[in-house]
C-alpha cells in the first residue's frame, strides 16, 4: 500500500484541509504481499472521532495491512471538532464533506472508483455519526455506511446535566437539531418513505458503551426496515474494540467476494 499525506485547500471551508490516503499497491516489500489491482478501485471514507485527527486510524489500527487484502483505498479526512455538520458557530463541515471532498478526492486519484456501487463510508464514535448522516443524506452516493459506537442521536446530549460547549458550537440549540440533517432518526424516515435506493447499513457497539443505550434504540427503531447489520459485544469506548470492529467493517463490506449474489 502506498501512504499519501495531502495537504489541500478547501473553498467550502475557506482554508487548507489534511487528509491521509492509503491506496493499493502491486508492490509492498518484506511480509506483506502485493495486489494487482483491475478496474477502478474501490473507496472507503473512514472518518475520525471526537478529540481526534485524520491521523489516529493509522496510529492505533492496521488499518492499511487490513485495506491491503481487500484491494480498497482508505480516505482519511479531518472534522476537527466539526461533527461533520455546518456549524452553528464554526465552519461548513458538511458541505464539505458530502460535496467537495468527493470531487478532490476524485481530482486527486483518478484510478478510484466515482461509482456509488464502490464508495462506502465508516467512522467510530463522532465518525460513527458521520458515517451515518452521510449515508442517511446521501443515498446517490454511498452504497454502505457503518458505525462503531457512534452517536446515533444528537438530542441525546440535550438530556444530560450539561450540553458542553464544543456541541452548542456544533448543532446549536436543541431545536434546531430537531427535523436537520442531523436529527438521524427524523432523516432516515424520511429516507424510507421515500422509496430512493438506501445504503446498506453496519453498526456495532460494545455493551457496557456509554452510548450502547442509543444504538439498541436505532437498531430496534429501523432494524427490520433497512438493510442494518448488527453487531454487539463486550466493549467500552475505546480502540481495541474499534480495531476488532474495522476488519468486521471490512469483510462486510460489497467489495471482491463480499458482494452480495447479483450485485
Amino acid at each position: 500500500m502506498a501512504l499519501i499525506h495531502a495537504h489541500f485547500f478547501s473553498s467550502a471551508l475557506g482554508m487548507q484541509r489534511t487528509m491521509d490516503v492509503v491506496l493499493p499497491q502491486s508492490s509492498n516489500g518484506i511480509g506483506v504481499e502485493g495486489k494487482e489491482q483491475e478496474g477502478p478501485i474501490p473507496v472507503l471514507y473512514l472518518l475520525h472521532g471526537w478529540s481526534d485527527d485524520h491521523t489516529i486510524w493509522q496510529r492505533r489500527t492496521s488499518i492499511e495491512r487490513y485495506a491491503l487484502d481487500k484491494g480498497i483505498a482508505v480516505i482519511m479526512p479531518s472534522t476537527d471538532l466539526g461533527f461533520y455538520t455546518d456549524m452553528k458557530y464554526g465552519y461548513d463541515f458538511w458541505q464539505f464533506f458530502s460535496g467537495e471532498l468527493p470531487e478532490i478526492v476524485a481530482e486527486f486519484f483518478p484510478r478510484l472508483s466515482s461509482r456509488r456501487e464502490d464508495t462506502f463510508v465508516a467512522g467510530l464514535s463522532m465518525g460513527g455519526f458521520g458515517a451515518l448522516k452521510l449515508g442517511i443524506n446521501c443515498p446517490e452516493r454511498f452504497a454502505a455506511a457503518a458505525s462503531l459506537s457512534g452517536l446515533t442521536d444528537p438530542l441525546w446530549q440535550y438530556r444530560s446535566d450539561r450540553v458542553s460547549e464544543a456541541w452548542l458550537n456544533a448543532f446549536g440549540e436543541e431545536e434546531e437539531v430537531r427535523g436537520s440533517l442531523n436529527d438521524l432518526p427524523a432523516q432516515l424516515e424520511k429516507l424510507i418513505s421515500s422509496g430512493k435506493e438506501m445504503p446498506r447499513f453496519f453498526m456495532t457497539c460494545g455493551t457496557e458503551d456509554f452510548l450502547f443505550e442509543i444504538n439498541t434504540q436505532f437498531r430496534d427503531q429501523f432494524g427490520k426496515r433497512i438493510d442494518l447489520t448488527w453487531h454487539q459485544e463486550k466493549g467500552v469506548h475505546e480502540w481495541a474494540y474499534w480495531d476488532r470492529n474495522i476488519q468486521r467493517v471490512l469483510d462486510w463490506l460489497p467489495i471482491g467476494n463480499n458482494k452480495k449474489e447479483g450485485a
